[in-house]
């Protein structure tokens, strides 16, 4: 994948169209095209709320080019249409139980769907509780990547609503991710 920059942030409505392979690649970057979380997962399949691939107990992630992350637990990973956001759906006794990304509208382009992840993220501990995490993160790399104020806004306005409907259990996270889950833990 060619580096990712402002010019490829946009609002454009994503289409798995191209997806047919059982396995996909999910690739995050970072704003400026840093490789960031990386791995192989099961496309499973689409709903109202978006694409949903598996990744069962035992998923080998990379965080960049970095060692091998190996996932105890089985998750989800729902990536919308539409919409500046990602969310993994974790399997018990994982502390957390959904992990939402603020990042730019994923794309499919062949069997890989690729976002930028803009820091912000929204967690739902399996205790009830809510975080919005990493606003330090995000505050910095407004400086250091030079993020547009259009980028900022909708990354904004993307935790804002996540943390209304994760935190009421609307939409997809209201259960939608369970039969999902079943496929792969």
């Amino acid at each position: 994948m060619s580096e990712v920059g402002a010019d490829e942030v946009g609002t454009d409505k994503v289409s798995a169209g191209g997806v047919g392979a059982a396995e996909v690649r999910v690739v995050y970057r970072k704003y400026g095209g840093g490789l960031h979380w990386n791995h192989a997962g099961r496309l499973l399949g689409e709903d109202e709320h978006g694409v949903w691939v598996g990744c069962p107990a035992g998923t080998v992630a990379r965080k960049g080019y970095g060692p091998p992350t190996t996932w105890v637990q089985a998750y989800v990973g729902l990536f919308p249409r539409d919409a500046w956001w990602t969310a993994m759906f974790y399997a018990a006794p994982h502390a957390m139980e959904i992990y939402c990304d603020v990042t730019t509208v994923p794309r499919w382009r062949g069997d890989e769907v690729a976002m930028v992840d803009l820091d912000l993220d929204v967690i739902r501990f399996r205790d009830g509780r809510l975080h919005l995490d990493d606003e330090d993160e995000f505050a910095e790399h407004q400086v250091r990547y030079a993020y547009p104020d259009d980028v900022i806004s909708q990354a904004e306005r993307s935790a804002a609503w996540l943390m209304d409907a994760v935190g009421r259990a609307c939409g997809p996270f209201g259960g939608a991710h369970a039969p999902w889950l079943s496929l792969v833990s």
